[in-house]
């Protein structure tokens, strides 16, 4: 075989490889590590370093002065053995299952709207996206002075705030905080759905209608069933920023009346920056974490999300 020859051959097997399509999940197109590199670092340094710490010092006896003493299971004994503890675990469940109950069927529909294309539609939703830009200490105290018992909305509604006192009472508090962390975190997972909903292939809404489906089973049957990854994406959210609240606690309430309102968030503020206990806080902060870790995991074994893939993958 003559080399003009060969070099055609060889030129006739690289075009071919170059228009065979790879196969999907090969790794063809996906960068290498390095450009990883920067997050993984950041990551280390200001969430794993400080876990590792706070592991350790569950383990000890420190009152911020000092070296920390080894405790062993001592301060892990005492949460056990905690009535607030306990308490403050089922409020902070509490709030978490409102916050999803109530923003996750609102977040939906407000984003399937804001996908549409209405009239003053651009305008209305960056109206609504406000809240998003404000910070969360900015929206405690707007709302505070809103619902002041005494110079407030609610001390000149009396038919409809009672006394006007809704930080006196359980219900009223626990109403509070479920409100105000609705009205500033909605936006957020609106803009989640709005994004999925656009994403939408319109021709499954076109053959719906050929077929006689209106809008309410569009959106039951079609809408709401490609939304189910950003509905689980969407939960994960809301239930680790409920089980970690604090801000709007101790702006709003600071844990009253008594430890009505004591979540665990704030329960670990009272321990270690009140009691000085770092020891007993960090034992809080670390079960946060196990539990927030914990629920994401079932959920997303539960809905399937692990096994979603993407038909672009590697592109």
């Amino acid at each position: 075989m003559t080399t003009a020859t060969a070099s055609a051959v060889d030129s006739e097997k690289t075009i071919r490889n170059r228009r065979r399509p790879s196969r999907p999940g090969t790794g063809v197109g996906r960068p290498g590590f390095a450009w990883a590199a920067p997050a993984a670092v950041f990551f280390g340094l200001f969430a794993l370093v400080p876990l590792l710490l706070v592991v350790v010092l569950s383990f000890t006896r420190w009152n911020g002065l000092g070296s920390p003493e080894f405790a062993g299971l001592e301060n892990w004994n005492k949460l056990l053995d905690d009535p607030v503890m306990v308490k403050s675990l089922w409020l902070s469940l509490v709030l978490t299952v409102l916050g999803v109950a109530v923003q996750t069927p609102l977040s939906i529909l407000l984003g399937v709207w804001a996908a549409g294309h209405q009239r003053n539609r651009a305008v209305l939703s960056a109206i609504y996206f406000v809240p998003l830009l404000l910070s969360i200490t900015a929206v405690s105290v707007l709302w505070r002075a809103v619902l002041d018992p005494n110079f407030g909305i609610p001390s000149r509604a009396t038919w409809l705030f009672g006394d006007g006192n809704l930080f006196g009472v359980q219900a009223g508090a626990l109403g509070v905080l479920v409100f105000v962390s609705t009205w500033q975190f909605t936006p957020l997972h609106t803009l989640l759905y709005q994004g999925a909903a656009r994403a939408i292939p319109q021709v499954l809404y076109q053959a719906a209608q050929i077929d006689g489906a209106g809008r309410v089973r569009q959106f039951f049957h079609i809408t709401l069933p490609q939304l189910r990854n950003t509905v689980v994406t969407s939960t994960i959210l809301m239930v680790v920023g409920g089980l970690t609240t604090f801000d709007t606690v101790l702006i709003l309430t600071q844990g009253g009346p008594g430890t009505d309102t004591t979540n665990s968030a704030y329960y670990m503020y009272q321990k270690a920056f009140k009691s000085f206990d770092f020891g007993t806080a960090s034992a809080i902060a670390l079960l946060l974490v196990l539990v927030a870790g914990l629920v994401s995991l079932v959920m997303v074994r539960l809905s399937g999300y692990d096994r979603m893939r993407s038909t672009m993958e590697g592109v």
